[in-house]
């Protein structure tokens, strides 16, 4: 028989009394005989739900399928998942169902458990995100960045503390307790600013740059207050010497960290191999040390939910161990445990708390409101008189003000241990839905990044005259993109009379880290980064500029950013080096035999992204075939009859095709380039599509190149699609790059019936004949996008 066993306790707080009588079973019923055993039972005294592991899993269950219901409502109007979240838990609150009929069974014995699971997934959620945290970064931060990260802390805490001063003229409950509540209330959460500007997409944009710079500055200085303000009301309550001790002990636990632990992590990455995986005991002794940090914090008198913050603070960030933590737990924690957690805050929720509120609580709450709205005015002063745009400057206001689930689950913690009453708990519970709520509307409906990229201006090869510099970008993922880059580089014979100023631009998938990192490499530096960035592709591209000396200048770029928005990284650096032309790798490579050597659909994403928002022309590089070696099939500057380089041109006409006769042309200003332009033409006028002054455009395009460059001219006439890929067949093998415009959207007659067969939409349907398996493929394709003109 199961015992039972019941407590009670009356707590004080600010003259209310909460008294609370608990009954629990020991030993605890865990996990259930089954349901078949229970059905056969004849008293039917026992239910399945009675059992604490079914419970759960049940409770999870309900809880998930309410949040996607509520979500798929609320996201139309861009309200973040965390809303729905802690929506449903209030939903699912004793407030709706009572005891008896609550859908997820809510009883102080179940409420343990799934309260037990939630906090594990915020604790981890703690040390992931100060893992995710660079520190280094503070120190390089602009001083606008610094400025805003100080003052959006200081001020707010200086003018809540003043009006709850005046408020409430009780001196030693203020001195005790609301210098800490006015840190809480003014502080700033750089977990929340961050998943706010990813959830945005704006992690990469100037503007998120700044806010992320900013809430790392403010992030450390709201820790640092906070435990401050915990050691003076120490002081106040115990005197000076536990306070002295308890600053004692938490500096000693610093020194632990910073000169132990995390020496300790560094001589692990060490003994990682260069591009290799941390080996499984090094992360599991890390995960160990984590699940300690609570227990040494209480033995170090700090609060403990710091210990597995700063603890992260000490990972080296990055890989491999950092992004090994990030990659492997980062799925759980956030897809699990913490929507678990943000729910079980809005199971503590109850709207009959406001009926017990008393005068220190409204005091409280109006304090928490000047500290948000001086916050904000701090935050829209100081980028104002930085000259700033308005709009941007109100979005970055807003940013700063965010609250979410750090905020959430601190109080929520608070509540629980009675450092703050129930009514403060609950006014401040409807601040933060409604502040999480409304900001990322508002900073979606004031900030959108892709306008700078309306480029009014005319940034082609076709607007770039023969004895200008033209302006190059080169996106490079892999070691492999390096070789096939710089070859068709070669290929086009840069002189000092027609040169190429090339940005080479790094991309690297941000792993384990937190902020975006763009790296300018200085020749004139002998270490490239602290991290070694890009150092193998910053010396094959240094080289070739000492090969094209006075013909080439290169700059070598590296972004470290998520996937999803490396096209912001691209097209700020196009808008600010004044590009005319952006060459992307491909994102599948294939061997000789037809085999695919290597496939990326997160290059394929990036280069869709491109193609609609580049500033600037774009260009798609598709190698040609390679051996088991890895080596292109022909040399760049030599064919098997000739040391010709054959390059052909395939011509329909538009937009596109004269863009990639512009280049060709180009090319083809060295002696050494022999340029064939092929022209299909319809059979018939039936189907035709192109407009009266498109022809017109296209023939004085085709006059251009005949005064300007000796080349080869074909005119083929075909029906449709099949005709003119069996054309192509018959002449493809003597070229050794083929250039086309891409042609997006295009069907002609001369492509009548190759669109339904079309694999690669951002490659159009000839660049996706012309890489099928059906082609022989020795020749390097290159598909060309004219500049895309786009309206506000």
């Amino acid at each position: 028989m199961a015992n039972g066993n019941s407590s009670s306790y009356t707590t004080g707080m600010e003259g209310t009394k909460r008294s609370e009588e608990i009954c629990l079973k020991f030993p605890p019923n865990v996990i259930s005989p089954g349901l078949a055993a229970l059905l056969a039972q004849k008293d039917k005294h026992e239910k399945l739900l009675d059992y604490s592991g079914p419970r759960l899993h049940f409770q999870m269950v309900v809880i998930f399928v309410l949040t996607q219901i509520i979500h798929s409502l609320l996201k139309k109007l861009g309200l973040p998942l965390f809303i729905s979240q802690l929506l449903a838990g209030i939903l699912l609150s004793p407030m709706v169902f009572s005891d008896q009929h609550s859908l997820v069974n809510i009883s102080e014995e179940s409420v343990a458990v799934l309260g037990t699971v939630g906090a594990f997934g915020f604790v981890f959620f703690l040390f992931l995100s100060g893992v995710k945290m660079d520190l280094s970064l503070t120190l390089k931060s602009g001083k606008k960045a610094i400025c805003i990260g100080l003052l959006t802390v200081v001020v707010p805490l200086v003018s809540c503390m003043t009006t709850i001063k005046l408020l409430h003229e009780e001196g030693n409950e203020f001195s005790n307790k609301s210098f800490f509540l006015a840190v809480t209330y003014s502080g700033t959460s750089f977990p929340v600013i961050h998943c706010l500007l990813s959830d945005l997409k704006i992690l990469n944009s100037e503007l998120g740059r700044l806010g992320l710079s900013a809430a790392l500055i403010g992030d450390m200085l709201t820790l640092f207050l906070t435990v401050f303000s915990l050691w003076v009301k120490t002081g106040f309550e115990k005197g000076r010497k536990e306070a002295l001790i308890d600053f004692g002990l938490a500096m000693l636990f610093i020194v632990i960290v910073v000169f132990v632990l995390r020496p300790a992590m560094k001589w692990m990455v060490k003994r990682t191999p260069e591009a290799g995986q941390i080996k499984d005991i090094c992360f599991y002794l890390v995960i160990l040390a984590f699940m300690m940090s609570p227990r040494f914090t209480d033995l170090f008198r700090i609060y403990f939910l710091y210990g597995p913050f700063i603890f992260g603070l000490a990972v080296p960030d990055g890989p491999p161990l950092g992004s090994a933590l990030v990659e492997k737990l980062d799925p759980v924690i956030s897809g699990l445990f913490l929507p678990i957690f943000a729910t079980t805050c809005g199971l503590r929720f109850d709207l009959s708390y406001f009926k017990n509120s008393n005068l220190f609580a409204y005091h409280q709450v109006l304090g928490a409101m000047v500290a948000l709205i001086i916050k904000f005015g701090v935050s829209l002063l100081v980028p104002l008189l930085c000259k700033m745009p308005t709009r941007d400057s109100l979005a970055l206001a807003f940013i700063m003000i965010s609250k979410g689930i750090v905020e959430m689950g601190s109080y929520s913690i608070m509540n629980d241990n009675r450092v703050i009453s129930e009514d403060i708990f609950a006014h401040m519970t409807i601040v933060i839905i409604l502040v999480a709520s409304i900001v990322p509307i508002l900073v979606k409906r004031l900030y959108d990044p892709s306008r700078k990229y309306l480029c009014f201006q005319k940034r082609t090869i076709m607007n770039s005259r023969l004895n200008q510099e033209l302006r190059l970008i080169v996106c490079v993922h892999v070691p492999g993109n390096v070789n096939s880059i710089i070859n068709q580089l070669n290929a086009s014979c840069p002189t000092r009379e027609s040169s190429i100023a090339l940005d080479v631009l790094h991309l690297i998938k941000l792993s384990g880290q937190a902020t975006p990192l763009f790296i300018t490499h200085d020749k004139q530096k002998k270490t490239l980064s602290s991290k070694s960035y890009s150092e193998n592709v910053v010396v094959a591209f240094e080289q070739f500029e000492r090969d094209n000396w006075g013909a080439v200048s290169v700059t070598v770029f590296t972004a470290v950013s998520p996937p999803n928005l490396m096209y912001e990284d691209i097209c700020n650096l196009a808008m600010d080096r004044l590009t005319s032309f952006i060459l992307l790798p491909f994102h599948r490579r294939w061997y000789i035999d037809g085999s695919i050597e290597s496939e990326d659909q997160t290059v394929r994403t990036l280069n869709f992204d491109i193609l609609e928002k580049a500033p600037c022309s774009v260009g798609i590089l598709v190698e040609g075939r390679r051996n088991l070696k890895g080596s292109c099939i022909r040399d760049p500057l030599s064919s098997d009859n000739s040391s010709f380089y054959n390059i052909a041109v395939i011509f329909l006409g538009g937009q596109d095709d004269r863009e990639a006769l512009a280049l060709a042309k180009r090319i083809s200003q060295d002696k050494s380039v022999r340029l064939t332009v092929i022209h299909l033409k319809a059979a018939n006028s039936l189907g035709v599509i192109l407009t009266e002054n498109d022809r017109m455009l296209d023939s004085a395009v085709l006059n251009d190149v005949k005064q300007s460059v000796c080349f080869t001219f074909i005119e083929e006439r075909v029906n449709d699609g099949p005709e003119t890929s069996n054309f192509l067949q018959s002449i493809v093998e003597d070229y050794q790059l083929i250039i086309v415009g891409r042609r997006y959207k295009t069907e002609d007659p001369q492509t009548l019936g190759l669109q339904e067969w079309c694999e690669f939409q951002e490659i159009g349907i000839i660049g996706d004949l012309l890489s099928s398996a059906d082609f022989i493929r020795n020749y390097t394709l290159l598909i060309v996008q004219q500049q895309q003109q786009r309206t506000v």
